[in-house]
């Protein structure tokens, strides 16, 4: 059980690293414009955890006396922690089939997408395209290396969703095709789209996966070879309600965040109505907040340090909210903590780092990763909501 103390007109309330080296919270309560030290009241404003345990401790303790010598330690009980309730019926439900659902609707959705025609005039005919696409994500969502995912191809064949079992090498080349990027990206936001009348309320933002490759320079300044991890960087759009990704970019992995929302949006746009986006400061700027204006949507992006409200009619109308009306503007932007947890929930599953060696490849399997999240969203969603399991 926490305890405050009460110094003067400010209260002392412990911290969360205070056992660790670091200080108390110290809070002035006032009836209408109480402080605090802490970062999210400085940053955010409003009424901070620290300020309502002030307040809580005040009424059960009126009687103490104003002296600014008083350090009376008061037991404050700590708030009630905030659960969510979980339909297991449909959970279990969805987990003990998805492999078989996850499958079939891997089947529909690489169906048609393209045949082949690039044939060698001389020697075998090339896997169908769509038969590859298939072995690529279903590789992916096994979280198995190609050998060891043969016997998974061998039974998937066996059920009628490939035509032939390759060999592991030829899902290996598919995935190092540049052609293959593009494809991936389309079906990224075709495995999003039955869930377009569910969504409309969006969030922004970037993520690394790692790989096993290291890059090497040597540091002219300090006079020393230096490495670190290969990685690549995923630019993606998620559904605040499923977490079901609707766009993905896959860039340079140093290249800023905040010009690749055009491209995200306007793919988002394909097959959703938006009717709110959230990002961080990274994503601030003129240009982007107009061109989530103009899809209808109401962009609340945090605003960096400094800045000013002229500019554009919606930079100062959001600007006006995000100084006045603060607790409102929060309670929509803090939806964005969703796609920090679609990001989990991809690292969690299939892993937060990537098989492959080769740029090209690299970028396709967090595409493939995607693209599996995806339909294991639909998968659960179809089971909780009722949802048809087709991809049209």
């Amino acid at each position: 059980m926490a305890r405050l103390r009460r110094r003067g007109e400010f209260w002392l309330v412990p911290s969360h690293g205070q056992g660790r080296g670091g200080s108390p919270h110290k809070v002035r309560p006032h009836p209408t414009t109480p402080h605090c030290s802490c970062p999210d009241h400085t940053l955010h404003g409003g009424k901070c955890k620290h300020i309502y345990a002030v307040e809580y401790a005040r009424q059960r303790e009126n009687a103490v006396a104003n002296d600014p010598h008083d350090e009376a330690e008061i037991p404050v009980a700590p708030p009630p922690r905030k659960t969510y309730p979980q339909a297991w019926k449909a959970y279990n439900a969805a987990q003990t089939q998805e492999k078989a659902i996850f499958q079939h609707l891997l089947k529909e959705l690489v169906r048609d997408v393209g045949l082949e025609t690039s044939e060698a005039s001389n020697g075998r005919p090339r896997f169908p395209l769509e038969d590859a696409l298939f072995c690529a994500c279903f590789k992916v969502y096994a979280t198995f290396s190609a050998r060891r995912f043969m016997t998974d191809l061998r039974d998937a064949h066996g059920k009628g969703y490939i035509s032939s079992v390759p060999h592991f090498n030829t899902i290996l080349n598919y995935l190092g095709a540049e052609a293959t990027t593009s494809i991936l990206m389309d079906l990224v936001a075709r495995s999003s789209k039955p869930l377009s009348g569910i969504e409309t309320d969006f969030a922004v933002d970037s993520t690394g996966f790692s790989s096993s490759r290291f890059d090497r320079w040597f540091d002219h300044r300090q006079k020393k070879l230096r490495q670190e991890h290969s990685w690549v960087k995923a630019h993606a759009v998620c559904g605040v309600k499923t977490n079901v990704v609707t766009a993905v970019v896959i860039g340079e992995k140093n290249a800023p965040d905040g010009r690749q929302l055009p491209q995200l949006l306007a793919k988002t746009a394909e097959h959703f109505t938006m009717r709110e986006v959230s990002a961080d400061k990274a994503y601030s700027s003129f240009a982007n907040l107009d061109h989530v204006d103009r899809y209808g949507a109401t962009p609340f992006i945090a605003f960096r340090r400094h800045v000013s409200g002229r500019g554009p009619k919606v930079w100062e109308k959001m600007f006006l909210m995000f100084q006045l009306e603060r607790e409102a503007f929060f309670a929509h932007y803090h939806k964005r903590s969703n796609i920090e947890a679609c990001f989990s929930m991809i690292k969690r599953k299939f892993g937060d780092s990537v098989r492959s060696r080769l740029q090209v490849s690299m970028k396709n399997e967090v595409l493939c990763k995607i693209i599996c999240h995806n339909i294991c969203v639909l998968i659960q969603e179809a089971h909780e909501l009722g949802i048809e399991l087709k991809y049209e």
